[in-house]
């Protein structure tokens, strides 16, 4: 039976700051490319995946939308394409709007199906003929969100790190995200901008304080309510504030996840989260009558090799959000099988026996990290759990009970010890592991676990484990 696990897209496939978006009968996820190995963001072309909006386990691959050397301001393709975003304007259309990494100016591109072969066609600029953030004072144009009703067209941006840093010659704004209407044309602003959500200079007294705008801006309509979404300057989490219109005002609303799990299940800071953080960007959508927020992890040990992940999401009468945790099992519509074979891969939750960090995790060191064997975009690459050492585990959600009674692991390593599995808050089975130079199957019995349960592997002894699968029987 084909089952939806996250991350969603296949092990070879690097997409982070994904911007779901539903035309049609398909979900198409916009977002950054990744490359595995990478010493940057955002080192590949645009690419895009949809899936049919009934079937959320069949993504396929679009291929190449846009490629770096199409814009007239990066003919050597020396810029990144950082975060975009797509929308189908008043003619039908669909535009792409994009940030050269930290050029600071938002770009369009166009094309006539949302997945096709966008081609450039100007940037955002004001009546009198000068591109927005070109000049003192304006804001900084980064991470662009659009947001289209009829013939209202309304773009999302804005950088606030801290302390500030000014990134070009001309001094930029870095107080607020920022909201400016656009002509029917997709490229002209109509009006004067309007602030969105706060930065950490200025947010005392709104509401906002401990979650302010850092980057990450991302628009949505729910119902009659407009949702702005944003990563804060803790970074790994994505925060939203609701407002009666696209031009606010907006009232903080909360977190809707963070890469950690940091503000559920008691965690409340980097020292006690589930997960080794980095920055997330995402959004969310609604697809087949549910919503979902995608969001994405970090893997192979730096900020660099992010991978698309996604969890289905409650939007309540009164307008919240109720904070998720990340699972392995997002888009399935449920639990995983408690049977079958399943990557190491999935695992939500990873930690060494001295938790975990954020940032470039040290190679050989304690950490555990999530990595390949193979080249970028090898789609025979070994995706697996790198460097279990004693004590380090990794937590595998949801399962249903479905009686099985053996569990199989395939690992390789010099580990000389056992993983201990835990289901259903008890242990459940002890699989002893020797020293392997390849990829090795070792079994136990498992004692039968019932109703709906996390699986967590730990590590004991002594070496190191590489971790590629586990299988219930």
């Amino acid at each position: 039976m084909k089952q939806a696990f996250n991350p969603f897209l296949p092990s070879y496939e690097y997409i982070p700051d994904g911007e779901p978006h539903v035309f049609g009968d398909r979900v198409y996820l916009f977002g950054s490319h990744d490359r595995f190995g990478g010493t940057s963001f955002c080192m590949n072309d645009y690419v895009c995946w949809s899936a049919p909006t009934d079937d959320l386990k069949s993504w396929r691959c679009e291929g190449v939308i846009y490629r770096r050397e199409q814009d007239p301001l990066n003919p050597n393709g020396e810029h990144a394409l950082f975060a975009p975003d797509v929308c189908r304007g008043p003619d039908g259309r669909y535009y792409l709007y994009y940030a050269l990494d930290f050029v600071s100016i938002i770009s369009v591109a166009v094309c006539d199906t949302p997945a096709g072969k966008y081609e450039f066609c100007g940037h955002v600029r004001f009546k009198d003929g000068h591109v927005l953030s070109s000049r003192a004072g304006e804001p900084y144009a980064f991470d662009p969100a659009v947001l289209c009703e009829g013939d209202n067209v309304y773009l999302y941006m804005g950088y606030c790190p801290y302390p500030p840093r000014h990134l070009m010659e001309v001094p930029k704004t870095y107080t607020h995200a920022w909201v400016y209407r656009l002509e029917r044309d997709m490229l002209t602003i109509a009006g004067e901008g309007k602030p969105v959500a706060p930065s950490f200079s200025n947010s005392a007294g709104t509401g906002f304080e401990g979650h302010e705008f850092f980057e990450a801006s991302s628009i949505r309509k729910a119902g009659d309510k407009y949702y702005f979404i944003w990563s804060s300057y803790y970074g790994h989490e994505l925060c939203y504030a609701v407002a009666p219109s696209p031009e606010g005002p907006f009232e903080f609303g909360g977190t809707i996840i963070s890469n950690g799990d940091i503000g559920i299940g008691g965690i409340t800071d980097e020292n006690d989260c589930n997960n080794y953080i980095g920055n997330n960007h995402g959004s969310i959508e609604k697809i087949g009558g549910k919503w979902y927020v995608f969001y994405h992890r970090h893997t192979n040990g730096t900020s660099f090799s992010r991978q698309a992940c996604a969890e289905e999401i409650k939007i309540l009468p009164d307008g919240s959000i109720p904070q998720v945790e990340m699972t392995s099992c997002g888009l399935n519509g449920g639990p995983l099988s408690g049977k079958g074979k399943y990557p190491a891969r999935i695992a939500c939750n990873l930690k060494s026996s001295c938790g975990t960090m954020r940032g470039d995790i040290p190679r050989g060191g304690a950490h555990p990290y999530f990595t390949q064997d193979g080249a970028d975009g090898d789609e025979e690459a070994f995706q697996h759990i790198a460097n279990l050492k004693d004590g380090a585990l990794c937590v595998f959600k949801y399962f249903k009970g479905e009686g099985a009674n053996t569990i199989k692991i395939t690992v390789r390593g010099t580990a000389d010890g056992y993983f201990e599995v835990f289901g259903g808050g008890r242990g459940v089975a002890k699989i002893p592991v020797f020293p392997c130079a390849k990829w090795t199957e070792f079994s136990a019995p498992i004692s039968v676990i019932s109703g709906i349960f996390p699986l967590v592997f730990t590590y004991r002894g002594a070496g190191y484990a590489d971790f590629l699968s586990f299988e219930l029987l």
